[in-house]
């Protein structure tokens, strides 16, 4: 078995006490997109949940400081919709703007998809909920530097960590991605306390190891 860090342990307990991470192997969900998986992740449970949501937080901000710096962020971005709570709530403890991105421009003008003050040449955090192939993080880091300031960074409470374009398509747009845990530290957590059986184990296991085969097997969409 491999380490974790404590804070992705925490992270992982956390998630699983307040059921936005769940585990069902023998029963696994549909998704939208037609993908059929043994695990499901909603973060957007979280600000339901006030103690849960402070340590999440607090770690968040460690995290950022130690990896990103003290002085090295003028403002912090949430993506619409998801992010845009736990931006205010990172801006807050961290004594910084907040803004949030648009999905789409509303208006005219390079700010269009920009909602709150950003000075030109702002060092700007983006801050989401999840991240699962990181696609969606390079419209909103686009927008953000169409505005004309600088984000090289990206955080995330839970990353899934196992779809690899997740890591290389945003650095190659000289993006860093930062995330609290991943399935990883999640199915690790889940076997020390006995979440699930070794059958169940398994199937996630095999499922994080190769989701697009997992689902195919199983009549599901494969991308």
């Amino acid at each position: 078995m491999s380490q974790i860090t404590d804070t992705a342990r925490t992270t992982a307990s956390i998630l699983m006490e307040i059921e936005a991470v769940l585990f069902r192997p023998e029963d696994p969900f549909t998704f939208t997109s037609g993908r059929i998986s043994p695990v499901y992740v909603d973060c957007r449970k979280i600000i339901s949940f006030p103690r849960a949501r402070a340590k999440l937080m607090d770690m968040a901000v460690e995290l950022i400081q130690r990896d990103i710096g003290y002085e090295s962020l003028d403002a912090i971005a949430g993506g619409e919709t998801a992010g845009i709570p736990f931006a205010a709530m990172i801006a807050e403890r961290m004594g910084l703007p907040m803004l949030y991105v648009r999905k789409k421009p509303k208006g005219f003008g390079r700010d269009a998809q920009i909602e709150g003050y950003m000075p030109e040449g702002s060092r700007v955090l983006l801050v989401e909920d999840l991240a699962t192939d990181g696609g969606s993080k390079l419209n909103f880091v686009e927008a953000i530097r169409k505005a004309g300031s600088k984000c090289d960074h990206t955080f995330v409470f839970f990353h899934y960590g196992i779809f690899p374009q997740s890591i290389s398509d945003l650095a190659k747009e000289g993006v860093t991605l930062h995330a609290l845990a991943t399935w990883w530290d999640a199915l690790q957590v889940a076997e020390e306390k006995g979440y699930l059986a070794d059958e169940g184990l398994e199937q996630v296991r095999s499922f994080l190891g190769n989701p697009t085969d997992w689902s195919r097997e199983r009549g599901g969409k494969a991308d």
